[in-house]
């Protein structure tokens, strides 16, 4: 099977992960593909399993010694940001930059999205306008089977090789429970992200922020110097937060508070938010500021009108990796030999690498040639998606 057909088989397997279960995988229906990846692991000779959690493994023994042992994983659901059901792939071959009409009421031009810019001649596979197409990250699971196939059938000698695909990454859970008492690679990659060539190291400290309001409620009709609405407290909580910290003011290195969630009502309101910054000092002076709004408006008002919850996800995988730039390093000497120049930017966001590295697997992300992610604007490249192929074989010998 080629790289095509498994990614369109792929993508049209529903895997949308949800932050509301509790579950592990958080929806069953990740383990369809799960079940689908061990068994094509298995028809290409690669010995595999997925467990209980929906994490699915395999490993190619080495077949010389003094060679590390790499890993490389992808994560198998797909963004809750935008439908992801009965996704209907279309390939659009030797795209020439011009228009693409999804459907009769959504378009994609280079003008709008400059992601286009980087196809430009290229097959490229886009969504109906209906789903999102779920190269986030189906393109990364295309390749390493592919990859894996392509090193079962070769003679390139090389240590051991292992595969991993995590449920979950989309919602922050995609390390939780990954098994590296099997999972003994000395390092590893992520197959994510966007242009192929891009190797990144650097990632965002991230947290998320509960706010809880709770205000003092009365009737209106005798609410005067009494009534403390919670949808008001809200309001003004955020509106002292900084406001060039709102993402929509931000790129590069530049972090921010985004408010991802709010509902309420007179008695008691919610407020969500997720922290962001690459800089830990800064990342940590975000923090800080809430609860200095907390203490302001607790005092202002006299009682605890405001609680704060500020809760981990990730750190910044550079704070470790830049010990030991090894897997960057050599990373870059394969894309070079791939015929790519190679290049790093700062995720803005996370990846399971992220967690990983800090649970003491290093694991810096390799891009697949997908764009536009979590929504129907999504596309993926086949030509950087075959050319990331490339990368991941040279990475081994």
């Amino acid at each position: 099977m080629n790289i095509i057909d498994r990614f369109l088989n792929y993508v049209k397997i529903d895997t949308q992960s949800n932050e509301r279960s509790k579950t592990c995988p958080s929806t069953e229906k990740q383990k369809d593909l799960g079940n689908l990846l061990v068994k094509e692991l298995k028809e290409i000779g690669i010995p595999s399993f997925m467990d209980e959690n929906g994490y699915v493994y395999g490993k190619i023994d080495k077949t010389t010694e003094g060679k590390k042992a790499i890993g490389f994983i992808a994560h198998m659901d797909t963004s809750p940001d935008a439908p992801g059901a009965n996704v209907n792939p279309r390939i659009i071959e030797k795209y020439d930059g011009s228009v693409i009409q999804l459907n009769k009421n959504l378009s994609m031009s280079p003008d709008n999205f400059e992601s286009l810019h980087h196809v430009i001649g290229e097959d490229i596979i886009v969504t109906d306008g209906n789903t999102l197409l779920g190269a986030d990250d189906k393109a990364g699971i295309a390749i390493i089977m592919d990859f894996a196939q392509k090193v079962k059938s070769s003679t390139i000698p090389h240590g051991d090789i292992y595969i991993g695909f995590t449920p979950d990454e989309e919602i922050g859970r995609g390390a939780d429970l990954f098994d590296l008492n099997f999972f003994k690679a000395d390092f590893a990659y992520t197959l994510d992200g966007s242009k192929v060539g891009g190797i990144e190291y650097e990632n965002f400290n991230a947290a998320t922020a509960a706010v809880k309001l709770t205000g003092q409620s009365i009737h209106p009709g005798s609410a005067k110097n009494k009534l403390i609405n919670a949808m008001h407290l809200a309001m003004e909580f955020h509106s002292m937060l900084p406001l060039f910290q709102n993402p929509a003011f931000t790129e590069g290195r530049e972090g921010f508070n985004h408010l991802s969630g709010m509902s309420g009502e007179v008695e008691v309101s919610i407020l969500n938010y997720i922290i962001r910054n690459h800089d830990m000092k800064e990342y940590k002076r975000q923090q800080a500021f809430f609860y200095d709004v907390r203490d302001y408006l607790n005092h202002k008002y006299g009682y605890n009108a405001v609680e704060v919850q500020i809760k981990e996800s990730y750190l910044n995988m550079y704070e470790i990796l830049k010990r030991d730039m090894t897997p960057v390093e050599l990373a870059r000497r394969a894309t070079v030999r791939a015929g790519v120049t190679p290049f790093s930017d700062p995720i803005r966001g996370g990846t399971d690498g992220a967690r990983l590295t800090y649970m003491g697997l290093p694991t810096p992300n390799i891009g697949t040639g997908g764009f536009n992610f979590h929504g129907r604007y999504e596309f993926a490249s086949i030509n950087q998606m075959k050319k990331a192929v490339e990368i991941c074989l040279e990475l081994i010998k």
